[in-house]
């Protein structure tokens, strides 16, 4: 693969991380423990009384951030593994075939793991 290419997909890929972590400090603390692993903070949306449909409303809105956490770390992860990969000199070829995964695929998701074709036979 071209190292202009390369280096374009790394420079989006730096980005997108820092966009990730910026997002997930919105709502969670960072893992001290774990590197990249955040912990949502629990919401307090008030001093209002305790009323039943109150903590229903932080529980409820809790779960919503659980999840969203968790789709921003998985990708956190993803872009993690592409950068690590573009450091080992073993970036865009596909984890199941080995192939090179096209570089049309490349850019529109830097941090792709299967060609096309390997792909559309996981869905």
């Amino acid at each position: 693969m071209d190292k202009k290419i390369i280096t374009e997909l790394k420079k989006k890929l730096e980005q997108e991380k820092v966009l990730l972590k910026e997002d997930l400090l919105k709502f969670a603390d960072k893992d001290k423990k774990l590197p990249d692993d955040y912990d949502t903070r629990f919401p307090n949306l008030g001093e209002r009384s305790s009323a039943p449909d109150e903590n229903a409303e932080e529980v409820e809105t809790y779960e919503n951030l659980l999840a969203i956490e968790y789709a921003l770390e998985s990708r956190l992860k993803e872009v993690n593994e592409a950068l690590e990969k573009i450091n080992n000199n073993n970036y865009g070829h596909c984890d199941i075939c080995k192939k090179n995964i096209e570089t049309d695929r490349l850019k529109a998701n830097p941090a792709a793991k299967l060609c096309f074709s390997c792909a559309k036979k996981e869905e």
